[in-house]
Parts: structure tokens; sequence; C-alpha cells
């Protein structure tokens, strides 16, 4: 049983974090028109998209 929340706790983990690149590639890419901004901000995910949020 504990087993399965572990397996449901990573999948949701891994999850989390590909939303949050690929939420920033896409915040980035619209405000720089940039390739090489989105796959930075990227790789940042969550904290670059907290700081766009905070900041603008």
């Amino acid at each position: 049983m504990m087993e399965h929340k572990t397996q449901i706790v990573n999948k949701t983990v891994k999850t989390g974090i590909s939303f949050g690149s690929a939420l920033a590639m896409v915040i980035s890419y619209t405000t720089w028109k940039s390739v090489g901004w989105a796959i930075l901000h990227g790789l940042f995910g969550w904290v670059y998209v907290i700081y766009f949020v905070i900041a603008h």
C-alpha cells in the first residue's frame, strides 16, 4: 500500500516539474522571442514562473 502511494507522489512531482518547465518556456518565448532564453528559463522552471508573476 505504501509503495503505491510513493509511486503516485513521484509521478505527480515529475508531472509538476515538467509542467513548470513547459510553462516557463512558453512565457519566456512569448516575452523575449528567443529560443535560447526559453531553454534557459525552462531549466529554472517554476522559479522563473514565480519571478515572472511577481515582476510583471
